[in-house]
Order: C-alpha cells, then structure tokens, then sequence
C-alpha cells in the first residue's frame, strides 16, 4: 500500500508541473499517459482518487498571455 501511495503523490505532482508549463492540449495527452501508466501500478482507490485529481485539474480555469480567460472542457 505505501507504494501505491508513493506512485499516487507522484503522479499528482507530474499533473500539476504539467498544469502549469504545457498548452491544453499537450496537458490532456500528458494527463493520459500518467492516467494509462498509473492504472498499472495503483491500486484501485488510489486510481480513482487520481482519476478525480485529473479532472478537476482538467476544469480549471486556464490563462491565456492575453490575460482573457479560458475554461478547458
């Protein structure tokens, strides 16, 4: 169980690196990639834990250098 949790702390830390330094659609394709390698290495709880931690990262309200807003859906 402690490696699952290890795997899990790290995995939200790469979604939230990528958050902040990938355009939307370079973040999406990362969030899956995390989200496909980690169904093989967590356990379930922590897998949906994750799935949750993706999502709402996913509808937050992004920046564009303009300054106007963007909502990613």
């Amino acid at each position: 169980m402690i490696v699952s949790e290890v795997v899990l702390a790290a995995c939200k830390d790469l979604i939230d690196d990528a958050k902040i330094g990938c355009t939307d659609m370079v973040f999406k394709d990362v969030c899956l990639d995390i989200l496909a390698k980690a169904r093989l290495a967590l356990e379930n709880e922590d897998f949906e834990d994750l799935t949750a931690f993706v999502a709402e990262r996913m509808k937050e309200e992004r920046f564009s250098g303009s300054g106007r807003k963007i909502r990613v859906r």
